[in-house]
């Protein structure tokens, strides 16, 4: 009898309650330090929260990845019956949230950390393909070498329709954000290789210009894996969010939408009005 898999991540693959409950995923948050107070990702703070303190008081919070410790006992919870785990981390390029769970998966026997190289839902998607995995069988360890290598294939990016939570957070200068506002720009921040960096920046009102991008970003649909797409929003109107899918299922015919919200990491380094559509390529992203 093969031993049964858990698969599992950290707080920012962005999943929403929907999906973690659909495919059983087991959630270990990140830490948020806000207002002297340490709390904990999606459990007792939440983006509007977030959003609330700083129009108050003009502060941002600083998110902090789980430590060894917490890693310990999570790993312990979760395999005191002999299951094997897969946990999904954040890019190690972001966090040390990596770090830490490989030092703490040295304790035990059948733990392997798979490293996304991503962020939000671009580690969603391998948390929900390694989901599928764990249901035909496949081990543990075969899912996390699948995974590694689907991490390659991820296509995840975001339009930032303000940089005023990039300036605060120190991530950008305050002429490219006075830049940005005046002549209303709004960057398409784009992830490769685990890291982030400005793609194309689009210009004109918010709702427009993420029509533009995701007939940019889906393009001829020749490379792209059509099992599903996630759109993931940071705070956006219901409306402008209804209008993304609408757009993205008609340009391309993937078999799941998926419309998610952004968790506390995302929402707290971009702000409010980030929008994404994030997938899967046939080849590696160069």
């Amino acid at each position: 009898m093969s031993k049964k898999v858990i698969i599992a991540s950290d707080s920012t693959t962005d999943l929403g309650p929907e999906l973690i409950n659909r495919y059983d995923v087991q959630i270990l948050p990140l830490k948020v330090n806000l207002g002297g107070k340490v709390y904990s990702d999606g459990v007792d703070i939440h983006p509007d929260d977030i959003y609330a303190h700083y129009e108050k008081t003009g502060e941002l919070p600083k998110t902090s990845a789980p430590n060894i410790a917490d890693f310990q006992a999570f790993f312990q919870k979760h395999t005191a019956d002999g299951s094997a785990l897969v946990f999904f981390t954040i890019s190690s390029d972001m966090s040390s949230t990596y770090a830490n769970a490989k030092i703490a998966a040295e304790d035990f026997e059948d733990i392997h950390v798979v490293d996304t190289r991503n962020l939000s839902t671009g580690g969603g998607l391998l948390v929900v393909s390694a989901c599928e995995m764990a249901a035909q069988g496949k081990s543990a360890e075969e899912i996390a070498n699948a995974c590694t290598e689907l991490a390659g294939r991820v296509d995840a990016s975001f339009v930032i329709d303000k940089l005023e939570f990039l300036y605060k957070g120190g991530r950008c200068s305050a002429l490219e954000a006075f830049g940005a506002n005046l002549l209303q720009l709004k960057p398409c921040i784009v992830v490769r290789n685990g890291k982030m960096s400005v793609g194309k920046k689009y210009r004109g009102k918010f709702s427009a210009t993420l029509e533009k991008y995701i007939a940019d970003q889906l393009g001829s649909l020749s490379d792209i894996e059509l099992d599903r797409i996630f759109v993931t929003h940071a705070g956006c109107d219901e409306s402008i969010c209804s209008h993304c899918v609408e757009e993205v299922q008609k340009l391309a015919p993937f078999k799941e939408v998926l419309l998610t919200r952004a968790g506390c990491t995302i929402s707290s380094h971009c702000g409010r009005n980030t929008l994404g559509i994030l997938f899967i390529r046939k080849a590696p992203l160069k």
